[in-house]
């Protein structure tokens, strides 16, 4: 059984330095953990409140390395007669 994660007492909703170091895939543990724990009704209302601060930093943490392996990603690009000619940066839109 997972234990629940408790964050740091220094963490608070606007200090998301606290999950700055953590990779992405132990981010989104974390995350996923806090989810469980507020989905399951059993948390205080104080704990509710500072587990979703907790949650909200880590999620921006996520979203920023999402953004940086984004950014980081090119694709090849092929030419009319199907040959590649280069690369150019990644759009996921």
């Amino acid at each position: 059984m997972t234990r629940p994660f408790v964050a740091p007492k220094s963490a608070t909703m606007d200090d998301s330095t606290a999950f700055a170091d953590l990779s992405f895939e132990d981010a989104l543990k974390q995350l996923e953990t806090i989810v469980r724990q507020l989905e399951s009704g059993d948390v205080p209302l104080d704990q509710s409140i500072a587990l979703y601060a907790q949650g909200d930093a880590l999620k921006r943490q996520c979203q920023a390395r999402l953004a940086a392996a984004r950014a980081k990603i090119e694709k090849i690009s092929f030419g009319a007669d199907g040959t590649p000619r280069g690369t150019e940066p990644f759009d996921a839109a």
